[in-house]
């Protein structure tokens, strides 16, 4: 399950083996997404920060947001009482922006009962569903009950591994970000524009409309068909976090071979 409704969601608050994650975040405004959390979110959610929780600090190399230590992840998942058996239903308000980002680093670890609540927030409000300002406290940590020992290191990529397989037959890499940025055009956050050579532009707001629901599987797969043929497919982004909203994308298409350049363009030009 990687996708689920504001009104399946609703049915199932009540079921105990459900943990909620507000993820939103801005990337011009760090401290908002927590703020709007703390003003309001969907009863019974907890908050993850892409900087605190999502990330790792930033080093010289490693792009803007390094993956998280996954054991320091563990023990944070434990602590909203998530356990081999919990659906984790990850939301933010960004056109999965962030959320994705917390659907692929679960699977990443080996936590495959995870999934995106279509819409987001805004989706959620929209059909009037319970919100709340009361901050849940985390529980006491059992570090039993999630692990990280199941790493799934084939969904990963580091820069040598792009530069050894990018320009391979049946290998295709994908640039995650908007247009103007693939083409260099514009460039709002890293310090040089383009792209990486040979790399294919698939923008991440593609994948979902404007009010941010997930195009339906033909759509998916339409999006892709073009790539779909191939053995294998690398993602980037700016830092490794919307091209999770490709990722997504392929998946619902049925693709199981694609990996995320965690560093993505941001560690790549560091170099």
């Amino acid at each position: 399950m990687n996708v689920v409704s504001a009104q399946w969601l609703f049915e199932h608050l009540k079921i105990g083996e459900v943990v909620i994650i507000d993820c939103r975040f801005s990337l011009n405004d760090s401290k908002s997404g927590k703020q709007q959390y703390q003003q309001s979110h969907i009863t019974g959610a907890y908050y993850f920060d892409l900087n605190e929780d999502l990330s790792a600090p930033v080093g010289e190399h490693g792009g803007r947001h390094p993956l998280p230590n996954l054991s320091e992840l563990a023990t944070k998942l434990s602590k909203m009482g998530v356990s081999h058996q919990t659906l984790v239903v990850a939301y933010d308000d960004s056109r999965l922006g962030f959320a994705a980002r917390l659907w692929w680093l679960l699977r990443y670890i080996g936590h495959e009962k995870v999934a995106v609540l279509d819409g987001g927030f805004a989706g959620w409000l929209s059909l009037s569903y319970p919100v709340t300002s009361e901050v849940r406290e985390p529980l006491e940590a059992n570090l039993s009950t999630i692990y990280t020992g199941h790493v799934k290191s084939n969904m990963v990529a580091d820069i040598n591994f792009v530069k050894n397989r990018k320009d391979l037959p049946g290998v295709v890499l994908v640039d995650s970000r908007e247009n103007e940025r693939y083409l260099g055009i514009r460039e709002p956050i890293d310090k040089i524009a383009g792209h990486i050579e040979g790399a294919v532009n698939y923008p991440w707001q593609s994948v979902t409309d404007s009010s941010g629901y997930l195009l339906n599987v033909e759509d998916q797969l339409q999006r892709w068909q073009d790539i779909l043929g191939s053995q294998e497919i690398i993602v980037y982004c700016g830092s490794g976090v919307t091209a999770c909203v490709n990722l997504l994308s392929l998946e619902l298409a049925g693709f199981r071979n694609a990996r995320l350049y965690a560093g993505s363009w941001s560690d790549w030009i560091s170099y």
